[in-house]
């Protein structure tokens, strides 16, 4: 190519990637990380929402009545992975914790797709994969972004985070379309293989992320031979951190309160659809309908409404605004409890926890102490979550029976959004003023190593 046609190329270049930083309204200089941090995202949320509505498939096949049990083994199942995921935090060099978690989900992704070749109607290999995914979906996205906060300080979080987290979005969109069209053609246990090839992509796509903050001029705690060396410290440190510190155990009640709006509604949708469609591979596309709904939605206001409101706004809103608004869904439910009033609602929560909750939930532990970032945000993540899950679901279970009736599950459910959004307010004050203790709050800085959280 002649000197002036490449000077021109990389001129048109260097304005279209001004363009797009522009429209989004960030940094010319961030737009690489977003890129690729939205390719890791992508290609995980593709495998897992190819996976989701299989999952979903796998528990109605167990009976709904026993949903709460498929719960709480998924929490005993989450605790016991626990220490071993500690064990691999504290000794693998941080940039490595990425490739050997989802290295190892990908090998038990292939198993899985061996098992239902062999017995696909084996409802113990079903209850064992339901449980199996609801660990791996928490772990897997914990861990991107637990390296997300770690290489990203507060100021460009802000920023960036909820356009990082829009290639989640994309995958979360095009993972149920690909599960709808193929599922009927290569099965489930062919979206299993597929899905551990995506897996092993997003370990190629991670790479490039360290790469880029090998090449950043910061702190000498990012820097590349300091994300070389393990964390060290025990496999239950994050347990520890936790219960040592009011600001996490902030975070755990928040979590917890999410996990039990979530377990109320997901309840009812299996109830509902096991009534309005009996039929498995019918099953699997309701779901996966409802995930493409939600994802649509969720991606257009990553791209371009969530970052401006927390810029604007700050990070209250995002913490506070799908709580109420789920609680009056929860209230709307009470007067009509209905599938379509239920879907409804169900598609508005989860829109809500992805374009709004979950940037800001994850920006609470940008002002946290580094190795607090990978093992108690996971212990938070996962098994916290998870015993939610397990809690809540057989306090659903209690209510049906005492009740008999949908609307005094409806008004608990709103009574918990309501707690669950105050606990958000509390806590995005508690981050700003974290924040300013840290000098992080406008300008790039960094976690205080020392700062009591």
């Amino acid at each position: 190519m002649p000197h002036w046609s490449r000077r021109w190329a990389d001129g048109a270049m260097s304005k279209g990637m001004a363009w797009v930083a522009r429209i989004f309204g960030i940094a010319e200089d961030e737009l690489a990380p977003v890129l690729i941090a939205q390719l890791v995202f992508f290609l995980l949320f593709a495998a897992y929402f190819m996976l989701r509505p299989v999952r979903e498939t796998m528990g109605i096949a167990g009976g709904v009545e026993n949903l709460q049990w498929l719960f709480t083994g998924t929490f005993l199942a989450t605790l016991a992975a626990m220490p071993l995921f500690g064990w691999i935090a504290g000794r693998v060099q941080r940039r490595r914790i990425l490739p050997w978690t989802f290295g190892f989900f990908a090998a038990n992704l292939m198993l899985f797709a061996i098992g239902f070749r062999w017995q696909p109607e084996n409802l113990w290999i079903a209850r064992t994969f339901y449980i199996w995914i609801s660990v791996f979906n928490l772990i897997a996205i914990s861990v991107v972004w637990s390296v997300l906060v770690d290489l990203i300080p507060t100021a460009q979080a802000k920023r960036v985070f909820a356009l990082m987290a829009a290639g989640a979005s994309l995958g979360g969109l095009v993972g149920p379309l690909i599960g709808i069209a193929l599922v009927e053609r290569i099965g489930h246990e062919g979206l299993l293989w597929l899905a551990s090839v995506l897996l092993i992509a997003a370990i190629v796509a991670s790479r490039q992320l360290q790469r880029w903050r090998d090449a950043q001029p910061v702190h000498e705690e990012l820097t590349a031979s300091a994300r070389q060396r393990p964390l060290g410290g025990s496999p239950f440190a994050g347990i520890t951190t936790v219960l040592t510190s009011p600001y996490l155990l902030g975070i755990s009640a928040f979590v917890l309160l999410l996990a039990s709006v979530s377990t109320f509604l997901y309840f009812e949708q299996a109830r509902l659809v096991e009534m309005h469609f009996p039929n498995r591979a019918d099953q699997t596309q309701v779901f996966g309908t409802i995930d493409f709904i939600v994802q649509s939605l969720t991606v257009v206001s990553q791209l371009f409404i969530t970052g401006r409101i927390v810029q604007r706004l700050g990070i209250w809103v995002l913490l506070v605004a799908v709580p109420v608004v789920t609680m009056l869904g929860f209230l709307w439910l009470a007067l009509a409890p209905t599938f379509a009033v239920l879907a409804v609602v169900m598609v508005v929560r989860r829109f809500g926890e992805y374009a709004f909750v979950r940037p800001g939930r994850e920006m609470l532990f940008t002002v946290v102490p580094t190795e607090a970032k990978y093992k108690a945000k996971n212990f938070i993540d996962s098994v916290v979550y998870r015993g939610g899950d397990a809690v809540s679901g057989w306090a659903k279970t209690l209510v049906d029976m005492l009740a008999h009736q949908p609307a005094i599950a409806a008004l608990v459910g709103a009574a918990i959004a309501l707690t669950w959004a105050l606990t958000g307010a509390g806590l995005a004050r508690a981050q700003h003023r974290l924040a300013n203790a840290s000098g992080d709050a406008g300008n790039e800085g960094r976690a205080p190593e020392r700062q009591r959280i």
